[in-house]
């Protein structure tokens, strides 16, 4: 007598057994549907009406690309960007190595009253940029120094800061210590186990805090406003003064470029913290 053993599988039907489970609506679906819409439409809306001939954007009257060609051949939209990005590609390289030493020094060693510097050096993340903007005018005209591009650079500097040390010493508390102490115990100088161990560790760390900083430098309006003087215009002072009248079609097409350009920074800053983590596990 052959005892036969029946599994539950067995007595489901071939046309069942190969089906796959349907799509089924849930209101997390709808609601993570409401949300990407909320966020993205307007930017969709935007890129719409960059294309449009009309002057003032009220209606759709045929497909141009001449805003960007009219936007490219601006010149105060252009010298504004040339101002844009020397603030801030010269506030992100003080910020990157003031910054890194910062978070270094602030997880190495320990001195009297090291958790109030801690909380002062981070201050710049939590106060306000028009309380940042308004303290930073009222030292500059307290030391009699007179406005201009390096004065914003200068502000820029203290804001970049923060985000860079802070960052750093993100990626500074997930890497182990006994590194550093074993190069140093192969014969190596606190500077050379410094910039051949430490440094190329932090160094992801240390690029998207750098890409971050380089963002909000790109896109601060109060304190460049603030701390300017006459002749030095940055993009987002540009921009204000031209939408008082109204947002005209070439100011779409600029704020499309500058969405794209955001959007290839956060992509390349993605692809380096990738390539780095799988060198790291390799």
């Amino acid at each position: 007598m052959t005892n036969t053993i029946t599994t539950q599988e067995d007595n489901i039907p071939i046309d069942m057994s190969k089906s796959q489970p349907k799509f089924q609506f849930s209101w997390q679906v709808m609601f993570t549907a409401l949300m990407f819409l909320f966020m993205y439409l307007p930017i969709f809306v935007l890129t719409f009406y960059s294309f449009n001939k009309s002057k003032y954007s009220a209606g759709w009257e045929g497909f141009t690309m001449q805003w960007y060609v009219k936007l490219f051949q601006d010149t105060r939209v252009l010298t504004a960007l040339q101002n844009s990005l020397t603030v801030a590609f010269c506030a992100v390289a003080v910020s990157a190595v003031i910054g890194t030493l910062m978070a270094v020094g602030l997880a190495k060693y320990k001195f009297r009253g090291k958790s109030l510097y801690l909380g002062i050096s981070y201050l710049p993340l939590i106060v306000p940029d028009i309380a940042i903007a308004v303290a930073t005018l009222v030292f500059l005209a307290a030391m009699a120094i007179r406005l201009s591009l390096w004065t914003i650079i200068a502000a820029h500097i203290v804001f970049c800061l923060a985000y860079v040390a802070l960052v750093v010493s993100t990626r500074l508390a997930d890497l182990d210590p006994n590194l550093e102490e074993a190069a140093l115990d192969l014969g190596a100088t606190p500077v050379e186990a410094f910039i051949q161990v430490l440094l190329p560790q932090l160094l992801p760390g240390i690029v998207s805090g750098c890409l971050l900083s380089f963002v909000l430098s790109m896109d601060d309006f109060l304190i460049a406003s603030f701390t300017a003087g006459s002749g030095a215009t940055t993009l987002p002072m540009e921009i204000f003064s031209r939408i008082r009248t109204g947002v005209k079609p070439d100011i779409n097409a600029l704020s499309v470029i500058l969405i794209l350009g955001s959007g290839a920074i956060a992509i390349a800053g993605e692809i380096f913290r990738n390539r780095s983590e799988k060198k790291t596990h390799n």
